[in-house]
């Protein structure tokens, strides 16, 4: 529990190092210029802080998921997760298809055959690992009796949520750093919308390999939901602060709606079979509990 906590910290503290040196540092060098540490900072900031967070973020997910679910299973949709998401990065980033035209800077570390950032399959893993265990925890709790494949979808959609925030601020061209470029627009605050589509897509074959795999469902997924809660909030923060600094207000309730929007149609319909029950006659009485 010790470590799990100990790398969620790390992952909080690297996301905030990387958005203050985003909406601060970059913006205003006359902070830090001046100071050797200021420089010394700044240039482990540029090098470093855009892997940091991903790094932690998986960490603690593979920590989390061999203590509360097991390795066999987090091992498992680890290698679904980063197999299935680098290749389809792959494919994205050489042809468009399926995301679009785009392809990656250099902030996000080393590049697997040049293209895409080793990061960015450990992103998918430890988002859609937390998305997925987090579904499962909100289903437990509205409609215990819901079929398996629900929780993969309701997992695929909560991590499209966080694209819908993130995206759009990550390459808009006020950021004072980008970490991706398009090369075509699209109706979705210039960006394609089929690259929604196929975020989606990824997501729910990564996560339902994962589940097939798996050949039984998650155990107590309500236990620590803390972890994964906090986790995949955070990230959505970090992407929301993002898009608010470069005057993209609009899909920050989006994501918001995205996101809540299943849970609320969860809650409202586990409700309505107690509230349409007839209350016993014993009840009604009295006699019941004398």
């Amino acid at each position: 529990m010790k470590l799990t906590w100990g790398l969620v910290v790390g992952h909080l503290v690297a996301l905030t190092f990387g958005l203050a040196g985003i909406l601060i540092a970059l913006p205003n060098p006359q902070l830090w210029a001046n100071s050797p540490l200021g420089v010394q900072t700044f240039t482990f900031g540029m090098e470093y802080a855009g892997s940091l967070h991903i790094l932690f973020g998986a960490a603690a997910m593979l920590a989390f998921g061999g203590w509360r679910i097991g390795w066999r299973k987090t091992l498992i949709f680890f290698v679904a997760s980063v197999t299935i998401s680098l290749t389809s990065e792959l494919v994205g980033t050489a042809t468009g298809w399926p995301f679009g035209n785009y392809a990656y800077t250099e902030g996000l570390g080393p590049k697997v055959l040049g293209r895409v950032p080793y990061t960015i399959p450990l992103s998918w893993f430890y988002m859609g690992f937390a998305s997925y265990v987090l579904a499962a925890a909100i289903l437990d709790r509205f409609t215990p009796r819901a079929r398996p494949w629900a929780a993969v979808a309701l997992g695929s959609w909560l991590l499209l949520a966080w694209d819908v925030v993130l995206d759009p601020a990550m390459a808009h061209e006020s950021l004072p750093i980008k970490f991706w470029v398009w090369s075509e627009t699209g109706i979705f605050f210039g960006m394609p919308l089929k690259n929604l589509v196929a975020w989606f897509a990824t997501g729910l074959v990564y996560i339902g390999v994962g589940r097939l795999l798996w050949r039984e469902d998650l155990r107590q997924p309500g236990t620590m939901i803390w972890v994964r809660l906090v986790t995949y909030v955070a990230n959505c923060v970090f992407a929301a602060f993002l898009s608010a600094s470069v005057g993209l207000w609009q899909p920050i309730p989006l994501a918001a709606v995205v996101a809540l929007a299943p849970v609320a149609v969860l809650a409202l319909l586990a409700r309505r079979p107690a509230e349409r029950q007839p209350s016993s006659p014993l009840k009604a009485t009295g006699i019941a509990g004398s």
